[in-house]
């Protein structure tokens, strides 16, 4: 995107582009030309209103099931699977970390895919299902559920790596469906309700392995982990049916719109972007410019490490189980003792996101939850207490779950045109935040309990990197809009007559 981009004229949107000297007028389109203001907030807040009544209870709900399918091996653990599968040494965190070198290897590609086919609601679903939607198979439903019917090493293996291929297309997917659809100041707060989906599946997997692990082991001959992969697999494809019908494409090419709202949703992107359209047709949008934009972008760069850092820690969740059952108590109490901690974070997620949007501001919404994330990290670490790891824990997974997701919105706000950038920085920030989970499987071996020294400290200190880089950023964000702020100054003192600001980087 232009960052020299500036609004003039706020009744006709006219816009100039500083390094081009050429200067177009965004005019309203023909069907919200005539509306009063009143009508026009009117309209704009039933747009939103349905965005958020379609849109943000399927991808949470999806959201779920992708993170109780991925992290279901955490459970499943302690539900028998290493003795079942004679499992030795660190054959069970390679099955665990095996799952995010998949995961990296289909994230980008797939959101450039996505961005230059602009249909989400087909994409998304057919990465849930076998493509053609008509039999309703949810493939990562039935990889999961697959899972449970291994019987080797080598099998549940192959199942995870498959698994985190399929399902990489789904969280940045989704991240540029947001944002083709709210401007920068509202996607805080929707980002971080979607990424709630997360958390209320750590809770909801607690919940679920131990109901499952108290009552249905060995059930029709079935230990209680293969009913584990079995039951979420099977819930997948149920929610794979009634996803593609909910769905949005982007704005463009949305069908349950109707005209004047589509007019009105690209008119706000296009705004919020000081002139530069958002998506408009797949013939627009050259399938690696964006990518090539964010090898460019030193800005990214820094966002990169952000991500990294806040992300390292995240690993955690498929071995929070193995954790909680340090602290001696029985498997069923186990179990249910690692929902609240996901309760919580889910909460404190949504409200920071809310707030950050009400402020727009990005730093400190990013660093306060990462540094939260260390004082856990290091209380979990240095006592052998049950009561002080637990309120570690308690505090821990909320800094981390907040402030990975904080980052990420500021991925999507920096980058936020054009959109085939926005879509490969969400993709390759994430995926390249993965390449920690391959690593960080091997640090939670059974014998590491109860404080599991190494693995908070790295993740502590990955914490900190992530707080040392988003303060950098901060810097040169700021640099980046005195620049803009004095080039708007100088155009004035020539006499060009400027109205209102243009874009500037949210800090």
């Amino acid at each position: 995107m232009n960052n020299d981009t500036k609004v003039m004229d706020t009744d006709s949107k006219s816009v100039r582009h500083g390094e081009t000297n050429a200067v177009y007028i965004v005019e309203k389109p023909p069907l919200i030309r005539d509306l009063s203001d009143e009508e026009y907030h009117a309209l704009e807040k039933k747009l939103i209103r349905k965005m958020d009544l379609r849109l943000m209870p399927m991808v949470i709900l999806i959201y779920i099931m992708n993170y109780l399918d991925r992290n279901a091996i955490g459970s499943a653990r302690l539900g028998g699977l290493e003795e079942d599968l004679g499992l030795r040494g660190y054959e069970f965190q390679t099955c665990v970390s095996i799952l995010n070198v998949g995961y990296l290897l289909m994230q980008v590609p797939s959101n450039l895919f996505l961005n230059k086919i602009g249909k989400p609601a087909l994409y998304l679903t057919s990465c849930m299902a076998d493509g053609t939607l008509a039999n309703g198979i949810a493939v990562w439903g039935v990889i999961c559920a697959c899972s449970g019917a291994t019987h080797s090493f080598g099998g549940l293996l192959v199942c995870r790596f498959f698994l985190g291929f399929v399902e990489a297309a789904y969280y940045p997917g989704v991240l540029a469906t947001l944002s083709a659809w709210y401007v920068r100041k509202e996607m805080s707060l929707r980002t971080g309700i979607f990424y709630c989906g997360s958390m209320l599946s750590g809770a909801f997997a607690g919940l679920i392995a131990a109901g499952v692990v108290d009552g249905m082991d060995g059930l029709r001959g079935l230990r209680a982990w293969r009913w584990l992969f079995l039951i979420e697999g099977s819930i997948t494809v149920l929610v794979a049916f009634a996803a593609y019908f909910v769905l949005p494409n982007f704005p463009a090419n949305t069908l349950w719109i109707t005209e004047q709202e589509r007019q009105l949703a690209m008119y706000r992107l296009e705004v919020d972007a000081a002139g530069e359209a958002d998506w408009i047709s797949s013939e627009r949008e050259p399938l690696f410019a964006g990518f090539k934009m964010i090898m460019t972008d030193p800005k990214n760069w820094i966002l990169a490490v952000v991500v990294y850092g806040a992300a390292s820690s995240i690993s955690i969740n498929s071995f929070f189980p193995t954790v909680v059952a340090s602290f001696g108590r029985g498997k069923v109490e186990t179990l249910l003792l690692t929902a609240p901690p996901y309760l919580l974070a889910c909460i404190v997620c949504a409200l920071v996101s809310w707030n950050a949007d009400r402020t727009n501001e990005r730093y400190w919404h990013t660093v306060g939850p990462l540094a939260t994330a260390m004082v856990g990290l290091i209380i979990a670490c240095a006592t052998e207490g049950i009561g002080p790891r637990y309120f570690g824990a308690m505090i821990m997974l909320p800094g981390i779950y907040t402030g990975f997701n904080m980052s990420m919105v500021w991925t999507a706000n920096t980058n936020n045109r054009p959109p085939a950038k926005r879509a490969a920085a969400v993709a390759f920030n994430n995926a390249l935040s993965g390449v920690s989970g391959v690593y960080s499987s091997y640090l939670y071996p059974n014998n590491a309990g109860p404080r599991f020294v190494l693995a908070f400290s790295v993740n502590a200190g990955m914490a900190l990197v992530a707080i040392i880089a988003s303060t950098v950023l901060r810097f040169v964000l700021k640099r980046e809009n005195k620049k803009l702020e004095q080039k708007e100054r100088e155009e004035e003192r020539a006499g060009q007559n400027v109205i209102g600001t243009g874009f500037r980087y949210l800090t």
